[in-house]
């Protein structure tokens, strides 16, 4: 069995309650109260901003070429879509971003988790640290995409689009790729840590949509 599917089986738990929890469902069903996804965008911004980054940032410590580029590509998309957010649904759901605008504590926690393992782990748990944010985003923007009964009339059907087109399809494969044979290359406690690294990134993926459902901001002084 290749690591990734191993990986993928092992955060099954976490899939089904993320399939199951009200962020996603109501997303689905286009009835998500808009505040709510108006947190949600103003820290995905956020975050896409730190992630493309941290790509970047694996890339350089790639030493293969090809990977390396493709690393650098994958980072340039993240800041593509940030921008896309800015430009298009902010416009659309009536956001403005703020100088002062927090990261809030999920988004910032999650930022810092994938910073630090990008800076201080070897670049086998880096690389697994990250996977979680292209594949679990893909799958469920498929799922969300084919299980919509009123496509038409969600308020939130283009968003969902962006994350169930080929070519992001495309980069989890080629991403996934990547993981596996660096997992097949190295020792068997380094497999362990990536997949430690990987659950931990997939269950920030759930606390991130669960943070937005409830609007978790800091402690106020």
């Amino acid at each position: 069995m290749k690591w990734t599917a191993n990986a993928w089986q092992t955060i099954t738990p976490v899939l089904n309650r993320i399939f199951d929890m009200p962020f996603i469902q109501e997303l689905q069903a286009g009835t998500l109260a808009l505040d709510k996804f108006q947190f949600y965008m103003l820290q995905d911004a956020k975050y896409l901003e730190h992630f493309g980054r941290v790509l970047a940032y694996l890339g350089s410590k790639c030493e293969d070429n090809t990977q390396a580029l493709d690393f650098f590509e994958f980072g340039k998309n993240a800041l593509i879509v940030e921008k896309a957010l800015h430009e298009t649904y902010f416009m659309q759901f009536g956001l403005v971003e703020q100088p002062s605008t927090a990261i809030e504590p999920v988004c910032h926690h999650y930022i810092h988790f994938l910073k630090s393992t990008a800076a201080f782990e070897p670049l086998e748990i880096a690389v697994a640290a990250v996977l979680p944010c292209f594949w679990i985003y893909q799958v469920v923007g498929d799922v969300i995409y084919s299980k919509q009964t009123d496509a038409a009339n969600n308020p939130y059907a283009a968003w969902i689009a962006t994350y169930s087109g080929d070519d992001f399809a495309k980069s989890v494969e080629l991403a996934k790729n990547y993981v596996d044979e660096m997992a097949a290359r190295t020792t068997a406690d380094l497999r362990d840590r990536m997949l430690q690294a990987f659950v931990a990134a997939s269950q920030l993926e759930f606390l991130f949509w669960d943070a937005a459902y409830d609007k978790k901001s800091w402690m106020p002084i």
